[in-house]
């Protein structure tokens, strides 16, 4: 540097993930993410002299999260696993041997974690989290079966530090992402910028703008910064807030769809799906209907030895069925070798969702597809759940 650098110089520059739009490029500071990494300090539990591992590459903001500046200001130990292809055995094998104590993993490694039996590796880990997207309540129960610890759900954004989060020695409720974590002041807004209890998660602006928001996102044509210059900062994202604070993602403003004029959460139904013993990951979008507007359609793809094929279609189904209510059945099931995801492995439910809108076919490595119509047996009721 030439001179003294201003808390306000840019530091950083983040594209967006681009689940739902076109990236957007976002600028931070050299107090935003420094100074406003205290919070996913707090929310992970970093203590001096820990070894902590963030499963991340250095182009998602997540690691300069908690590959950097959350351990840095802990004093901690910051450890990387460099693996061109992710092998789950291989990264438990080095977590064993150089004495990994905290761990945070998005939840597409945690789905693959769990295909192993976790139990074997002896491990040193004291704290678990995750962020990227909202983890299934199952995968949590599958690995405290099976280490004995929780893995603790957090949220932010490229365009924040972790804002919210379930934090060390916190009650931690199945399906919600914690309360505002210290430095965060969180609204729950509806389009008229009201409180209500389900909206979009929003930062106020002004005296309370936390230190772990971006400056702005740059404009591509003109270079000023956008998104921060009126009363909040609207993050896209629908949550829903209980009487003791706590907040569960609901989707991205994008997401969240009506069928039969009930709003349906694609992570819920995603949530049952995962459930199913031969399901590994899923993606509910909407499908254009005549009568009801749109139905849910779920994408999923199989673990490792399962079959897609009409016997594994209708055992979903019907795990479905006895488990949601009826405004909120999956009508499709189609099969897929894989998800489409952005670089860093978050679901693009926005091109399956074209896909279905604009009727085509072959998305996403599709298999076969199967609709709940052709199973006469779920018709009949046979299989449980309501008709």
């Amino acid at each position: 540097p030439d001179g003294p650098t201003r808390a306000d110089d840019p530091l950083l520059l983040y594209f967006t993930s681009g689940t739902t739009a076109k990236p957007k490029l976002v600028l931070h500071s050299h107090y935003s993410y420094p100074v406003g990494s205290l919070s996913t300090m707090y929310w992970i539990g970093l203590r001096p002299g820990d070894v902590h591992l963030n499963i991340s590459s250095p182009g998602w903001a997540k690691h300069a999260w908690s590959s950097f500046f959350a351990p840095w200001n802990a004093g901690a130990t910051v450890f990387i696993v460099n693996q061109p292809r992710f092998e789950a055995k291989a990264l438990l094998d080095t977590l064993v041997r150089c004495g990994v104590t905290t761990l945070c993993a998005p939840p597409t490694v945690w789905r693959l974690l769990i295909q192993n039996d976790l139990a074997q590796w002896k491990v040193a880990l004291r704290e678990l989290a995750c962020a990227g997207e909202p983890l299934n309540a199952e995968i949590i129960d599958r690995v405290r079966a099976m280490w004995g610890l929780t893995i603790r759900d957090g949220y932010g954004q490229t365009e924040t530090t972790a804002q919210i989060g379930n934090s060390p020695g916190q009650a931690v409720k199945p399906g919600s992402m914690g309360r505002p974590l210290p430095g965060y002041r969180i609204a729950i807004l509806d389009q008229a910028n009201d409180s209500v209890t389900e909206g979009e998660v929003a930062l106020p602006l002004g005296a309370a703008r936390p230190a772990g928001l971006m400056r702005g996102y740059v404009d591509a044509e003109t270079g000023a910064l956008r998104g921060t210059d009126g009363a909040y900062y609207r993050t896209g994202d629908v949550a829903q807030i209980d009487a003791d604070g706590y907040l569960t993602f609901v989707g991205r403003a994008d997401d969240v769809f009506k069928s039969s004029d009930y709003r349906i959460s694609p992570f819920e139904l995603e949530s049952v799906l995962i459930e199913h013993g031969s399901v590994a990951e899923a993606a509910v979008v909407p499908k254009p209907d005549e009568i009801r507007l749109s139905v849910p359609v779920a994408y999923v793809a199989l673990v490792p030895g399962a079959v897609a094929d009409r016997a594994t279609a209708l055992s979903i189904f019907r795990h479905a069925r006895a488990r949601l209510a009826p405004f909120k059945r999956v009508r499709e099931i189609v099969f897929v070798t894989d998800l489409p995801k952005t670089i860093s492995g978050k679901i693009r439910r926005v091109q399956l969702r074209r896909g279905e809108a604009g009727g085509e076919a072959g998305l996403a490595g599709e298999v076969v597809r199967f609709a709940e119509s052709a199973f006469p047996e779920l018709a009949s009721g046979e299989g449980g759940g309501p008709a």
